[in-house]
């Protein structure tokens, strides 16, 4: 049923626990998983009275982003290269993680985004916000949140 299932994850205790199972999931479906992990465009910008900024300050910002994100991934290519997956990795440097999550998927020719979820509800979904539930919400790929 799935080929393609994009795996977002960020390195957290339940990302790293989603990984596992979608690993898993792709395993008995017979599908190849493509582990995703958004890094940030940008740093937050301030100004003010003084403020400087190196001119390469932005490069080296993105080139640090970048490496950390595979840091992240390669662990999991590593369990899923254990687990006799097929997989792959992509970083994307975007804005806000959910917009990443589905121009990977878009890319990647995905038919399913496996994705760990915090469960935030109330205050904390309005303050923290829910990345998960903007995935649910402009998705046009199906996707299964684990949680």
């Amino acid at each position: 049923m799935y080929k393609n299932i994009l795996v977002p994850t960020d390195g957290s205790p339940l990302s790293q626990e989603a990984v596992a199972h979608a690993i898993s999931f792709a395993r008995d479906a017979g599908a190849r998983i493509i582990f995703f992990c958004a890094g940030q465009a940008n740093p937050a910008t301030y100004s003010g009275v003084g403020a400087i900024f190196d001119a390469q300050f932005t490069n080296k910002f993105r080139e640090t982003a970048r490496a950390t994100a595979q840091e992240i991934l390669d662990v999991a290519k590593k369990l899923a290269q254990e687990a006799g997956v097929e997989c792959d990795t992509m970083v994307l440097l975007s804005g806000a993680p959910w917009e990443g999550i589905i121009e990977a998927a878009k890319r990647s020719e995905c038919d399913l985004i496996f994705m760990a979820s915090h469960g935030r509800r109330g205050v904390d979904a309005l303050l923290l916000g829910s990345q998960a539930q903007k995935v649910l919400v402009y998705s046009k790929i199906p996707v299964l949140v684990y949680r």
